[in-house]
């Protein structure tokens, strides 16, 4: 398997559900700010709801770090607005949700289950730069929990902005990092 941290971004160009309305969203759009890749295996399903709800719950917080979120699923944006019109749940949700059903997008980030033509759930941040900084695939069964995914945003965004810094584990913002060095070995 080849390394997807710090590789670039795919370019890609797809259909989106956000705000009642069709959109075209591409590479193009994400560069300049960070991002949120956030895929799931279909619309009208069971644990996705809940991770979806979960996310927008966050959504505000995570645009006053200069963040945008995509969720992403081989569904078509007919169907995701068809989900957005059917689920009270699924109304909460006021980031792109972006349609994947030719699977440019699954597959460009390693997610594509071939035989289903669906994804797995996986979480990806995106720097300004179009770079991957963070990375997590797991299987459909287990649900992702959003507080997590914001502290690891925090920190991607700390480290981007304090060179030689790094975040300990469990770490929250404006707790306290640490500068690598020798006088630091076996020391923690």
């Amino acid at each position: 398997m080849t390394p997807i941290i710090n590789s670039q971004l795919p370019e890609f160009k797809v259909q989106a559900y956000h705000n009642g309305e069709f959109k075209t969203v591409s590479h193009e759009d994400v560069l300049g700010k960070w991002a949120i890749f956030f895929f799931y295996p279909a619309d009208f399903t069971f644990v996705c709801p809940t991770e979806l709800v979960d996310l927008a719950e966050k959504y505000d917080h995570l645009k006053s770090l200069g963040v945008e979120v995509y969720s992403v699923s081989t569904d078509s944006h007919f169907v995701h607005k068809a989900w957005h019109d059917a689920s009270e749940s699924i109304r909460k949700i006021g980031y792109p949700m972006l349609a994947d059903p030719t699977g440019v997008l699954s597959r460009g980030f390693g997610v594509m289950i071939e035989d289903d033509g669906m994804a797995y759930r996986g979480t990806f941040v995106v720097n300004p730069e179009g770079k991957i900084k963070i990375a997590e695939i797991q299987d459909n069964s287990i649900g992702r929990n959003a507080d997590e995914l914001v502290r690891k945003v925090e920190a991607a965004q700390f480290v981007a902005t304090h060179d030689g810094e790094v975040c300990p584990a469990k770490w929250k913002q404006g707790a306290e990092t640490l500068k690598p060095s020798i006088d630091l070995v076996g020391k923690i």
